[in-house]
């Protein structure tokens, strides 16, 4: 299995979402972290069956999203040779295209 490689963007991110589930509900955050390290697993054991979808509408080429399993979150990632890098971990109902198109201006 390839090393995952979390960028401090997506750290950031999994923070934030940890915060407002502390504040908002917070018999849900341990569970949060839970299914968001079984998605890095997941990506981690089978990175190819992510879905390529913002990889075609943004033209980001191998940029792959996996569900967080019971919450409303994507980790996006790309695979390469030596590593899987997951850039973000984005709640689905923000503008996930321009979430990811200032990401990938960063790179």
């Amino acid at each position: 299995m390839k090393p995952l490689v979390r960028h401090a963007r997506a750290d950031k991110d999994v923070i934030e979402a940890i915060d407002y589930y502390l504040q908002h509900a917070s018999e849900s955050s341990l569970a949060f972290v839970d299914a968001l390290e079984q998605a890095y697993r997941n990506t981690q054991r089978r990175p190819g069956a992510g879905s390529p979808r913002y990889e075609y509408e943004l033209d980001l080429p191998g940029l792959r999203f996996w569900r967080v399993k019971r919450f409303p979150y994507l980790v996006f990632y790309v695979e390469t040779a030596d590593q899987i890098s997951i850039w973000r971990v984005l709640h689905d109902r923000r503008d996930i295209p321009a979430w990811l198109i200032e990401e990938s201006n960063t790179r």
